[in-house]
């Protein structure tokens, strides 16, 4: 039976996580945008993207992949011949073109650019996607001729999630907690932080969660004094601080959360500071609401930092959006965070992840954070994990 006969026999949107009049109305208002702007077509090979656009998720996002959009009609997929499967299930899209592995992928691409006719006309590219290798896009460029910057373009419309996002991050809220409650529980003098990431992995596996964009950070003691540090072997002390950030995933949605332990008999700066994070955390979640821009939530919180004189000790951002994401992370940082300068308007519907840690570098870390919905009055956290700092 040839490949085609088996592709057919894979029902469109078998295993699509919305309903086809949901990416309807996203290609919709993304085609708005490109007969607004001139643009013919829209070529875009970020994962996120593409999912947000048509539905199509894939480990395998590591092999090109381009999703076609034009300012009329409708889309289409070039990607590899293997993902065709993944496509037809995950996506309701008819028209999917695959290269095979002894092919380039910029020549599959440049190919059926030129055999549609669309070889001359406006093509903007997006150039913000992660595995749009310089050596591909060179090649596109060199085919193609002169494009358009069609960057940012589609992380204009995900900014603000629909109502069934917010579904599926309401889930992811919920599993969320349950790999912080197990990852929590597992913490005392003796066990590793492999153990802990484990029981904080296998909870969320166990109630429902995908795989994630960027693993768990599960780290302790010195260790956690340093930035992204995350579980290798150690053993857990007597005076340790043990700090864990996990995320859930329902339908390639993220939610996360930042939680401390402290293991016995804690130097009195790491709960002194501790009680900073909160002060700050609250101080966010109130900040967070519509009508305000992002810096002035994140300027709230850095005054709350800079009146207890620990401004050294936090140097970061106060938060970044939350939503679809593949690896390398779980965020979506790169479409809006909570930042100095950023004068974008917070409006119902954006979800941000709002993480306050404090850290004496190379001793230790203490952490906490709230994943939120802004809402018409202000906003609304998904977890459920008490803030206190955990005692073991």
């Amino acid at each position: 039976m040839s490949i085609e006969t088996l592709l057919k026999k894979v029902k469109l949107g078998s295993e699509a996580a919305f309903p086809k009049k949901e990416f309807d109305r996203r290609v919709g208002a993304l085609q708005a945008i490109l007969r607004k702007k001139g643009i013919d077509l829209f070529m875009t090979s970020g994962a996120e993207n593409i999912f947000y656009l048509c539905g199509q998720q894939t480990p395998g996002y590591y092999m090109f992949q381009c999703l076609f959009v034009p300012a009329k009609g409708t889309p289409f997929l070039v990607m590899r011949g293997l993902e065709r499967f993944n496509a037809r299930a995950n996506s309701y899209l008819e028209d999917i073109q695959g290269y095979s592995d002894t092919g380039h992928p910029a020549a599959a691409v440049v190919d059926v650019v030129k055999a549609r006719g669309w070889k001359g006309k406006k093509i903007a590219v997006d150039r913000n996607a992660w595995f749009l290798t310089v050596n591909i896009y060179e090649r596109l460029s060199q085919a193609l001729g002169k494009t358009l910057d069609g960057s940012d373009l589609v992380e204009s419309l995900r900014r603000v999630k629909s109502p069934l996002e917010l579904e599926s991050m309401k889930q992811s809220g919920i599993i969320n907690d349950a790999g912080m409650r197990a990852g929590l529980a597992a913490v005392r003098p003796g066990v590793t932080e492999n153990d802990v990431a484990a029981a904080t992995m296998g909870a969320l596996i166990a109630a429902g969660s995908e795989y994630l964009g960027m693993e768990p950070f599960v780290t302790s003691g010195p260790r956690s004094g340093h930035p992204h540090s995350t579980w290798r072997r150690r053993k857990l002390e007597d005076g340790d601080m043990c700090v864990i950030e996990t995320a859930g995933c329902y339908n390639r949605y993220h939610v996360a959360s930042f939680r401390s332990v402290a293991i016995g008999n804690v130097p009195q700066k790491c709960r002194d500071w501790y009680k900073i994070c909160l002060e700050a955390l609250e101080t966010g979640v109130r900040a967070v609401k519509p009508g305000v821009t992002a810096a002035y939530a994140h300027d709230a919180v850095q005054k709350v930092i800079d009146r207890h004189g620990v401004t050294d000790s936090y140097r970061k951002r106060l938060g970044y959006s939350l939503g679809i994401s593949f690896a390398p992370d779980w965020g979506e940082g790169n479409i809006l965070s909570l930042n100095a300068g950023v004068n974008v308007e917070l409006k119902p519907g954006m979800t941000f992840h709002v993480p306050i840690t404090l850290r004496d570098y190379g001793k230790f870390t203490v952490a906490v954070s709230e994943s939120v919905i802004v809402t018409s009055r202000g906003c609304e956290q998904f977890g459920k994990v008490p803030r206190d700092l955990v005692q073991v």
